[in-house]
């Protein structure tokens, strides 16, 4: 077997598999990660195991990646990718030779996947994680925080009650309702009042 004897050729496999897989996933390469990362690992099994066992264990590393996509995609909760790193992991462990061969893959599977990480600040992210929260933020220009900054724009501006502030009640400014509180005073309805400060949606007003 030659170099695929040393225990520690587990570990480059592994590794650089799974480091081009989930990169394959979190980035777009246009499926130059995905092939680099299938290679590696389907090396990794050929070389260990016989055909069948070799399509079997190959089968459960797949599951183990699919798990994690579809956690990150829809569920979001870390259950099934917790699942998926699992199998993942006793895929590559039970396929290797030894004890030591076996840790030495595991210990890739790990740091091939969490240095995958860095692709983000290189390559351009799949838009299939813009609404993960920590992946994606959530900006003016996407239009997030449009409602507040209406709202902000209101500071300064001058209405007239609908009800009694106690403290909280409405308040109507250019035609448009808003929802308001006073700074702990009651304000009687049809009182004219001026907004001081948004917090949010937060309207802080205080009588004129």
């Amino acid at each position: 077997m030659g170099i695929f004897a040393l225990d520690w050729i587990g570990l480059v496999l592994t590794g650089f598999g799974t480091l081009f897989l989930i990169g394959e996933i979190l980035v777009n390469t246009r499926g130059l990660f995905g092939l680099l990362g299938i290679a590696f690992i389907t090396v990794y099994f050929s070389v260990y195991l016989e055909p069948g066992s070799f399509i079997i264990m190959l089968i459960i590393y797949f599951i183990g990646l699919l798990l994690i996509i579809v956690d990150g995609k829809l569920l979001n909760d870390g259950t099934l990718a917790v699942i998926g790193l699992a199998c993942m992991l006793v895929a590559v462990a039970i396929t290797a030779p030894n004890l030591y061969a076996g840790m030495y893959a595991v210990v890739g599977v790990l740091g091939g996947g969490i240095s995958s990480l860095f692709f983000l600040k290189v390559f351009k992210k799949r838009d299939m994680w813009s609404k993960i929260t920590l992946v994606d933020q959530l900006t003016n220009e996407a239009g997030y925080n449009s409602m507040n900054e209406s709202y902000s724009k209101l500071v300064g501006r001058e209405g007239v009650t609908l009800n009694n502030l106690r403290p909280v009640g409405t308040i109507r400014i250019e035609k448009k309702d808003y929802s308001a509180v006073s700074n702990g005073q009651w304000i009687p309805k049809d009182t004219k009042i001026k907004v001081v400060q948004v917090d949010g949606t937060r309207i802080l007003v205080e009588k004129i």
